[in-house]
């Protein structure tokens, strides 16, 4: 019988709807209404280097950058690239957060990227279909492909990582397969509109960032759907003692992570002018950092949207700084890797016994007999 159909006993399902909420929640605050120096301290604690240390960096970043190169590093320009370049990768770290949050990882999601960027063009040009129906139906595969990687994961008992290692490489020569291995040019000027005009000085794939990225928090951290992707990611079995259909939500979450590399694949093309069958793979790195580095912040070691944005402009910032006083090119591949390896240390450290450990060890510990 699958996990999520098991019968349990009324009081059983009562306890584990508080394992749930235990699962999914981190632990509130003392009971009791604190004083002043209890505000403070919780004030203290808040903005402890610990929990908001990419803010600090950023800060310790723009101040260090003003000062060195500030004829280049202050320019508006200089921050409007920042924020459009950076707003597929922020696509992408976004997208790449969700299933981390119910503990499967997509590692093709670079070829998910690269995949929808293709897709596209070759809609498109070659097939010479209407921009907007082209792009609906790249975001149908996008999602096509996280349902796949969700079935292999949780049907044919794969574990997540070579399950998804198999589909970037699938998806790879599916690129070289549509693309023939060359770039597709000739993209009409309406779907590099959508890349590159602006509305109020901002590119539009940063507006593109901001309203997935309001969503998914929204659905994260205050929903039904979102406890669930918490819970499934935090105790899997605990979650599905509690009702949850964990193999359901590890599916969604991997369809939602195709969908929005997609449209980072079509806004990447759009940018670019160009279908190009080697765009998209090296975007999984940053990724990764971004989402691991933002984990650390705002929510104690629980992966969570800002943090994930917040940390992959930091440390673009970081990078932009230093190409402009004149470091090499491959400092933002340095940059990515050191932040990777110092945010899986950090966010280790971070996971420590918690109350809501505590009671989901309590509820589903075997009850001694009265």
């Amino acid at each position: 019988m699958p996990d999520e159909q098991i019968a349990l006993p009324r009081r059983s399902q009562v306890d584990v709807s508080t394992v749930l909420q235990a699962a999914a929640a981190d632990a509130g605050p003392a009971n009791g209404v604190p004083g002043r120096r209890g505000r403070l301290a919780q004030a203290a604690a808040w903005a402890s280097p610990r929990r908001l240390s990419v803010v600090y960096f950023f800060a310790a970043m723009f101040v260090i950058f003003s000062v060195w190169v500030p004829a280049t590093f202050l320019t508006s320009s200089t921050w409007h690239s920042l924020l459009a370049d950076q707003a597929i990768t922020g696509l992408v770290a976004v997208a790449f957060s969700i299933p981390i949050a119910a503990g499967a990882f997509d590692l093709a999601i670079g070829s998910e990227v690269g995949f929808g960027g293709i897709l596209v063009a070759w809609l498109i040009v070659p097939r010479g279909l209407p921009v907007i129906p082209a792009i609906a139906l790249t975001l149908v595969a996008g999602g096509c492909v996280g349902l796949v990687s969700g079935l292999l994961v949780v049907r044919a008992r794969i574990d997540a990582f070579i399950a998804t290692l198999a589909m970037s490489s699938i998806l790879l020569a599916l690129v070289s397969w549509i693309s023939g291995g060359s770039q597709i040019l000739n993209l009409p000027n309406s779907l590099q509109a959508i890349a590159t005009n602006t509305l109020l000085g901002i590119a539009y794939p940063v507006w593109i960032l901001l309203a997935i990225t309001l969503v998914a928090w929204y659905v994260l951290e205050w929903t039904p759907v979102g406890r669930s992707i918490y819970a499934t990611g935090g105790n899997p079995e605990a979650a599905r003692l509690a009702g949850v259909r964990t193999s359901l939500v590890i599916v969604l979450s991997l369809i939602a992570c195709g969908m929005i590399a997609s449209v980072a694949g079509i806004l990447n093309t759009g940018q670019l002018g160009v279908g190009d069958p080697t765009a998209g793979p090296s975007l999984l790195l940053p990724a990764i950092a971004g989402v691991f580095l933002g984990s650390t912040q705002f929510r104690g070691g629980r992966v969570n949207v800002w943090g994930t944005v917040f940390a992959i402009y930091a440390l673009a910032t970081g990078t932009t700084g230093l190409q402009l006083a004149g470091a090499p090119t491959w400092i933002s591949e340095l940059f990515d890797g050191v932040a990777l390896l110092i945010a899986v240390g950090i966010s280790k450290y971070q996971r420590r016994p918690t109350r809501r450990l505590a009671v989901i060890r309590q509820a589903v510990s075997p009850r001694r007999a009265r």
